[in-house]
């Protein structure tokens, strides 16, 4: 066998591999949407009796069954039964990944995400052709609560205290009433976070979306922290931004700016001369070394189809993308007038952080 033959034939097994998990994630996530998961965690079901629960068609629900204990995703009790016989369940373990919004291992939002950015293939070959633009709108509800659902867990379990308070001078300064902006805040999550995990903190929360700002208020309410932490629907690089923060945050958002800029030029303003601008983004390579690891590839899947075209929908855009390198937010940081980058060691999988000084 020839270089070339060795070299098509794992390709051909790779390629392969990626369309049998290009099925999983479409039969997860219509198994999220149809409501088939959340009626499995209340027990075992037939296809007949799963149908019923969720008010679908039998006949489609049976494949759907079949399929996801076919590739191990559901669990089926005794296959030798006549087919509509056959009782299928979810394991605890997968239903944690699949449907617990709070766990760490939550997944489930990832799913309808990539059924979001898929779906919008066929605008994005008229986008890639410079014909028009995709801007965050055209990705519909299910991509803004999908990010914000997906962030959910580790913005309020994890940001405040775990990451930002294993800085010991960053802790004393979070828990001695500080004032916190938080840019591009998204549904609040990260806000909402950082209120919970210490009391005397009075957060405000910016971002351009007004809806993802209306729910936002919502879940501060739903929380009780309405009283000290408050959204803006207002673009944090237009200079309207005023106050005296110790803390300013943006969290997994400077790269989907079309200009980061000026709003990191408003971060610097709005922060006390001893206090803190702190901007954690991807955790991607230093430099571009391919092959990349499994995480590179998977951010630059969100670039290629969500947020590139996103970034790039306004005029002027940097067209930065997900991949942002720290170099690149150096570059974005010097210009904006600050004089270094630091990274702080903080130990996250998906996240670096950053403080930009002053």
């Amino acid at each position: 066998m020839t270089d070339h033959d060795a070299r098509a034939d794992a390709f051909v097994e790779r390629t392969f591999d990626a369309l049998v998990q290009t099925w999983d994630v479409a039969s997860m996530a219509l198994g999220l949407k149809l409501g088939y998961y959340e009626a499995l965690q209340h027990g075992a079901a037939t296809s007949v009796e799963l149908a019923a629960r969720t008010d679908t068609v039998e006949r489609y629900t049976r494949e759907w069954l079949e399929q996801q204990a076919g590739t191990g995703i559901l669990e089926c009790e005794d296959a030798a039964v006549p087919a509509t016989e056959r009782r299928f369940s979810l394991p605890s373990a997968h239903a944690e990944v699949l449907l617990d919004g709070d766990s760490l291992r939550f997944l489930g939002a990832a799913l309808h995400m990539v059924t979001a950015a898929t779906l919008k293939v066929p605008a994005l070959l008229d986008t890639y052709r410079g014909r028009q633009v995709l801007g965050w709108d055209d990705y519909g509800d299910d991509m803004r609560q999908g990010q914000g659902a997906m962030n959910r867990p580790f913005f309020l379990s994890a940001l405040a205290e775990g990451a930002l308070g294993s800085i010991p001078e960053l802790r004393d300064r979070l828990e001695s009433a500080p004032r916190i902006a938080d840019i591009g805040c998204g549904l609040g999550w990260s806000a909402i976070g950082m209120a919970l995990a210490y009391p005397d903190a009075v957060v405000d929360g910016f971002d351009l979306d007004e809806p993802s700002i209306d729910d936002a208020n919502r879940f501060a309410t739903e929380h009780g922290v309405e009283d000290r932490v408050h959204f803006y629907a207002r673009d944090a690089g237009d200079g309207d931004i005023a106050g005296e923060y110790d803390l300013a945050l943006a969290v997994e958002c400077v790269h989907d700016m079309a200009h980061p800029v000026p709003v990191l030029e408003t971060m610097r303003r709005i922060v006390k001369p001893d206090g803190y601008v702190i901007v954690a983004d991807e955790r991607v390579a230093e430099t571009f070394d391919p092959p990349v690891d499994d995480l590179e590839r998977f951010f630059y899947g969100w670039s290629i189809t969500t947020c590139l075209p996103d970034g790039m929908s306004h005029e002027g855009s940097v067209g930065t993308g997900t991949v942002m390198r720290p170099s690149t937010l150096r570059g974005y940081a010097l210009e904006a007038g600050f004089s270094d980058l630091e990274v702080m060691p903080i130990d996250n999988d998906f996240f670096r952080f950053y403080r930009l000084v002053a």
